[in-house]
């Protein structure tokens, strides 16, 4: 890791991990809380292994929109454990084509882990990978610390939620 290059985010979530993980994972329930209130995910594609399809839409009310949305590219899932996806490579691991503006105009590498933290609670740290300090400072400057922090907490509420409705 190049800390240099990288953005992090740590949480613990008061939520057990497998409901954590389900919420992550589950096209419906993502869609949910993926995106910081008041902004949604319009539409979510994605194909849990490697190679498969990591690809949102978000919308706002401000006008938002990122369109399509760029298809990401799955590298790894570790059940219940690690999920890691990148915007450098779109689905089969082929070159991707970046947006010229926004969130989608610079590539990115997302690793999510996720470990049982006890008592019914989960760690979970979400790190950005960069290509430069330049792309780096761009999604710090985009809110990451503000905007990956709000959906962690949309995220641990939504998982919290399921176990009641399980």
């Amino acid at each position: 890791m190049a800390e240099n290059l990288d953005l992090v985010l740590e949480r613990t979530l008061d939520a057990p991990i497998d409901l954590v993980w389900k919420a992550y994972t589950d096209p419906q329930h993502l869609k949910q809380w993926f995106a910081p209130k008041p902004y949604e995910i319009s539409e979510v594609d994605l194909d849990l292994r490697p190679g498969g399809t990591f690809r949102i839409r978000m919308v706002g009310p401000d006008g938002f929109d990122t369109g399509h949305g760029n298809a990401g590219c799955v590298l790894e899932v570790v059940e219940g454990k690690k999920l890691a996806w990148t915007s450098a490579l779109g689905p089969g691991f082929r070159p991707a084509e970046l947006a010229t503006e926004g969130c989608e105009s610079f590539p990115m590498t997302a690793i999510v882990t996720f470990a049982n933290a006890g008592n019914g609670k989960t760690h979970y740290k979400a790190v950005a990978l960069h290509k430069d300090v330049a792309d780096k400072d761009k999604h710090a400057a985009m809110g990451f610390n503000e905007g990956w922090g709000t959906v962690a907490g949309q995220l641990e509420e939504f998982a919290k939620s399921l176990s009641v409705s399980a």
